[in-house]
């Protein structure tokens, strides 16, 4: 059974220590997700990560949205405008379940998009908190419980916050 690992990063710089660690780990970009606040101010941050990863910059135009190389990997990173919240920048399986729950409205938003990946309604409204606030969320899709400990376990080093699983919901 997959299960998810999710985390709360307080910055970006912390978030693509993540991601890195994660890809190092043997991670596939497909089971990584991120999502924070398309906010201005980003390009310094994707610019000093395109410095260190060059080969970033054949993602075609995401370091422009604010996004350094390392997160400019993962699968079907964009800009998703979530009505009544406002843009935000998502990556991997969570980009899906998010596009769904904004066509649905308001009332979906971040947390409908959350309990739908299978997140308990109380800790989708933890993390909608901390996701607006500036923080970034992450997730990783396991197999089995060594990779599970493995997220776990970069998670902690990294200093993440909020870190907590769930069985994948089966949905697309």
């Amino acid at each position: 059974m997959k299960t998810a690992i999710y985390c709360i990063a307080t910055n970006r710089v912390q978030a693509e220590t993540i991601v890195d660690r994660l890809k190092v780990s043997g991670f596939s970009s497909a089971d990584i997700s991120v999502l924070f606040p398309d906010q201005t101010g980003t390009r310094d941050f994707a610019h000093e990560q395109n410095t260190k990863l060059p080969e970033g910059a054949a993602t075609g135009g995401v370091a422009g949205m604010g996004v350094g190389a390392i997160l400019g990997w993962l699968t079907g990173i964009g800009t998703l405008a979530i009505p009544g919240v406002g843009p935000f920048i998502a990556a991997g399986p969570i980009m899906a379940a998010l596009s769904g729950a904004a066509l649905v409205g308001a009332a979906g938003g971040i947390i409908g998009g959350l309990v739908g990946m299978g997140i308990p309604e109380y800790e989708a409204k933890l993390y909608d908190g901390k996701i607006r606030g500036g923080n970034v969320l992450i997730s990783v899709h396991t197999d089995n419980s060594d990779q599970a400990e493995i997220a776990k376990d970069i998670y902690k080093k990294a200093g993440a916050e909020d870190i907590n699983s769930t069985s994948e919901a089966s949905a697309p």
